[in-house]
């Protein structure tokens, strides 16, 4: 038996076969090409395919891990269609007539050594950034897109020197028990995702790694530790504790089909939060009381041009079908900060979490808002909707595309199109002034649903992409909970709902605290529905507020 120490990734325990993944990156020549004009045309369709497999990921990602991780592949985006990139390498191709593989390696190699040798962590980890959407460009342009971390038949536990963040989210999780590393860190993107898709990990092995071999016997203890060959006692012991984690998911079944009520009768709806439509079956499975958020950008995302109307009122619809009656709250697109969409064509910004995004774009191009509304309003007799505004912050935006409404409603109205006229209408409290004129906003909607994402970090001036702040961006801070409190407040004096709908909603250790609040909908990924259905069931109102 042989005990390695590394860094604890991931925790929970993980036992199985070792699977040694060797990576295999494609083997590029500096070729060069007669014809310049059709090698840019190549990289040009390489990067569009990128582009689009990188919103894909995105979109399965926001609701397996929520969109702060998820942020990752939109980052990748943006350095992928950021105009120097670009560019470098076309520069490459014309200038030096290189092939494109190896004028996208040269540009990524370089861009990536930058980072490498700035010292700040937080930067010197886009260095692995660069990498990724290098590699991923020159798989398409050699035909080799599209591949994902192949995987043996049978349960596993994958040893490999690194994983890439797109690896890691389309992980089967029907067949790696845990996987360990030879570098990495705990705050690089496999070990975020790892911890929120709740797969065990150890990384960073560093030499250790070499003792491993295939077909091994292997322990992986997310504390750090991982046992190669391990005997008998070592087994059992490490075969209860995961037992003991397995019966601990499983019990939470008990409460599927349950109320979700506290000890003294308050209703607490647990909703999920979804941001596309193949995840609508995990909302099923885990019995969500509705969805709390429906993250309508993918849609835009995913495509190649502006969705119709009618492509938007069929996906809307679907979704209103299958929940059955229980309320759906549609947000509104939020394209800008973290999300893009090419052919938008939006600039690039200095700081683009507090840019031109949201509702700033919808009210900009009016045409396209006016086209999500009227689909919203057409999908709205298939189930029971609730539309949702982003990024408000204050009475004019929000009178602005109240008015639209009021425009598209009108139309439908006069082409004798069927809507439900009793839709609840509601806005996102996440920019401060929201929450601080939340006593103006709720005498126009029909509900409130704290973004508590975006609104940590505007309250504490600590963005919340950067690791370096990772201390100061606090969602349980005094001040962030003191705008809470006053926005429920203000929901309850004018007789309107309040919901939560950013990460917060699902820390166990802030539930009381939200109860107290006279909060009465928590939106969370499907996957901790049932976790968060058996905590309210377990706690009361203390009187506290």
């Amino acid at each position: 038996m042989i005990t390695l120490k590394g860094i604890g990734a991931s925790p929970g325990v993980g036992i199985g076969s070792v699977y040694i993944r060797k990576l295999e990156a494609p083997r590029i020549e500096q070729r060069l090409v007669g014809d310049v004009q059709a090698e840019l045309g190549r990289f040009e369709r390489a990067c569009g395919e990128a582009a689009g497999e990188l919103r894909s990921l995105y979109a399965q990602a926001s609701v397996k891990v929520g969109d702060k991780e998820a942020a990752i592949f939109s980052i990748h985006e943006m350095m992928l269609t950021d105009p120097d990139f670009a560019e470098a390498v076309r520069d490459d191709i014309q200038v030096n007539r290189h092939c494109a593989e190896y004028a996208v390696m040269k540009t990524g190699q370089a861009l990536a050594d930058g980072f490498t040798g700035l010292d700040d962590s937080n930067i010197g980890a886009r260095a692995a950034d660069a990498l990724d959407i290098t590699q991923r460009v020159i798989r398409l342009l050699t035909g080799e897109g599209g591949k994902g971390l192949s995987l043996p038949d049978t349960p596993c536990v994958v040893v490999t020197e690194d994983l890439l963040p797109s690896e890691t989210i389309q992980m089967d999780l029907d067949k790696v028990r845990a996987f360990c590393t030879r570098l990495g860190s705990h705050a690089s993107h496999a070990a975020i995702l790892a911890r929120t898709l709740g797969i065990p990990a150890v990384l960073g092995l560093g030499d250790q790694y070499d003792t491993i071999c295939s077909g091994m016997c292997v322990i992986i203890d997310g504390e750090g530790i991982v046992i190669l060959n391990p005997d008998e006692d070592t087994l059992v012991h490490y075969r209860r504790k995961a037992a003991e984690d397995a019966a601990r998911r499983i019990g939470l079944f008990r409460v599927k089909g349950l109320e979700s009520v506290t000890l003294d009768g308050t209703r607490i709806e647990i909703c999920a939060s979804i941001g596309t439509l193949s995840d609508l079956s995990s909302v099923l499975e885990n019995d969500a009381d509705g969805i709390g958020l429906f993250r309508s950008e993918f849609l835009f995302m995913e495509s190649d041009d502006y969705p119709t109307e009618d492509e938007q009122m069929r996906a809307y619809g679907q979704t209103l079908a299958l929940m059955a009656g229980k309320r759906v709250v549609i947000r509104t697109f939020d394209i800008g900060a973290d999300k893009s969409a090419p052919y938008m064509k939006l600039k690039p910004e200095v700081n683009p979490a507090m840019g031109f995004r949201a509702i700033r774009v919808s009210l900009a191009r009016k045409d396209m808002l006016k086209t999500q509304l009227r689909a919203l309003l057409r999908a709205s007799v298939s189930g029971r909707l609730a539309v949702m505004f982003p990024m408000i912050s204050g009475l004019p935006e929000l009178m602005a595309v109240k008015g639209l409404w009021d425009v598209c409603r009108e139309e439908l109205r006069r082409e004798g199109v069927p809507f439900r006229e009793d839709m609840e209408v509601g806005v996102m409290i996440e920019v401060p002034s929201a929450a601080i004129l939340s006593d103006e906003l709720a005498r126009e909607v029909d509900f409130f649903s704290i973004g508590t994402n975006d609104l940590t970090q505007f309250v504490l001036a600590a963005d919340r992409m950067n690791g370096d702040l990772a201390g100061l961006y606090d969602q349980a801070h005094p001040a962030v909970l003191r705008l809470m409190r006053l926005t429920a407040q203000n929901a309850k004096k004018n007789g309107i709902w309040c919901g939560v709908c950013g990460e917060s909603a699902g820390d166990l250790a802030l539930t009381q605290a939200f109860i107290d609040m006279g909060i009465t909908e928590l939106s969370v990924p499907p996957g901790e529905v049932l976790a968060l259905r058996e905590k309210v069931r377990s706690l009361k109102k203390t009187g506290a507020c």
